[in-house]
């Protein structure tokens, strides 16, 4: 498979927690990764979207159970409007 994004995270969602990971590095070389584990606290929120935006994150994927995607959501759609 041919990697097509250069920063990417994938973040699995959960009613207390976030496990955020970012894969990141030139498309023609296995990409390095970093994986971090954040409150779904309102501090713990901002701390996933400073994480992502330091690491210039340029798209987000997500996995939820139910509602909890939806405060992650709007935190991370802030950084990529950006």
């Amino acid at each position: 498979m041919e990697a097509m994004i250069e920063r990417c995270a994938g973040l699995d969602v959960h009613q207390e927690t976030v496990v955020a990971c970012v894969l990141f590095g030139r498309l023609d070389r296995k990409p390095e990764k970093t994986i971090e584990t954040f409150e779904t606290t309102t501090t713990g929120l901002l701390s996933l979207s400073d994480w992502l935006s330091e690491l210039d994150v340029t798209d987000v994927v997500m996995e939820s159970t139910g509602i909890y995607w939806k405060p992650v959501w709007r935190i991370s759609s802030k950084i990529l409007s950006n």
